[in-house]
């Protein structure tokens, strides 16, 4: 019996855009000049994928603070939009406030 080969994908096919329109924007990773505090992007078809590993114990941290919104402020949000709003308001406050963001201060207690 002759041994099967396996075709797996490449690095391309694995790390393409979700969408087939090509990209014209140029995206820097640091901007020209100061911006307005940027907003997450909310309820919109999101292009890319980012997965993140947490713990058992943040994860539920996470779904109770989704309960929470719906139950004690009426927001049906799903995890995801919640990431997305946290990360918006931790960039927001990095940019605004540099070495004094709370993400500089508790990534360097450590």
């Amino acid at each position: 019996m002759a041994a099967r080969r396996v075709s797996l994908p490449s690095a391309d096919e694995i790390f393409r855009p979700t969408i087939e329109e090509k990209r014209t924007k140029q995206v820097r990773a640091v901007p020209d000049a100061p911006q307005e505090p940027r907003k997450p992007s909310g309820r919109v078809r999101h292009d890319e994928k980012m997965t993140v590993y947490v713990t058992s114990a943040e994860l539920l941290e996470l779904e109770h603070a989704r309960l929470a919104l719906r139950s004690q402020h009426g927001l049906a949000v799903d995890r995801g939009r919640l990431v997305r709003e946290a990360v918006g308001i931790v960039l927001a406050d990095l940019e605004a406030n540099g070495a004094e963001s709370a993400l500089v201060r508790r990534l360097t207690e450590e």
